[in-house]
């Protein structure tokens, strides 16, 4: 199905609008929150919020950009806020579950050596400071061009190119000294 237009939202039920829209970007709102946030359970929890904002303010889209542009502000905003919150300057959060899952008994070498030097990739690209995350996940997870990149973060396209490059400076920096 292609992008859902204005016509759909007001003809529609915004219930049926809702899990369309949970059912085609679900998964892409999960892992852009998670590379803010870092933790899969609060990942899970702010991405049902920002569903639920979505379903509280449909009424407020109004076309000017796609309903995917849309939604990605909301997450992106969503996630600011909670990064700027007191829950997450005053809450310890603990994994039960250890980031690196390495090995298996009948996986080779090679495998292993990718996974590893995937989670260091990651382990670096996290450590970044927000700014210079969300352009990365943007422009190489989602593969999104720069002038969408530049919508989504209210930034100019040149902000974004610098950053980008700031940002493949640090990783490289980082990368090295592991």
């Amino acid at each position: 199905m292609e992008e859902m237009t204005l016509d759909v939202i007001d003809t529609e039920d915004k219930e049926v609008i809702i899990d369309e829209m949970m059912n085609r970007y679900g998964q892409e709102v999960l892992r852009l929150v998670f590379s803010y946030v870092n933790n899969r359970a609060i990942a899970e929890d702010l991405t049902q919020d920002i569903f639920v904002k979505c379903y509280k303010g449909l009424h407020t889209y109004s076309g000017k950009s796609k309903l995917r542009t849309w939604l990605w502000r909301i997450a992106i905003n969503h996630c600011k806020d909670f990064l700027k919150s007191w829950y997450t300057k005053n809450v310890v959060i603990t994994e039960d579950e250890p980031l690196n899952n390495t090995t298996k008994k009948d996986m080779v070498e090679q495998t292993v050596i990718q996974r590893q030097e995937d989670d260091q990739l990651i382990s670096a690209i996290m450590m970044l400071p927000i700014k210079y995350r969300e352009v990365i996940y943007l422009y190489y997870y989602e593969e999104l061009p720069i002038k969408e990149i530049a919508v989504l973060t209210e930034v100019g396209d040149s902000t974004v190119k610098t950053r980008l490059r700031r940002a493949k400076e640090l990783l490289k920096e980082r990368l090295e000294e592991l």
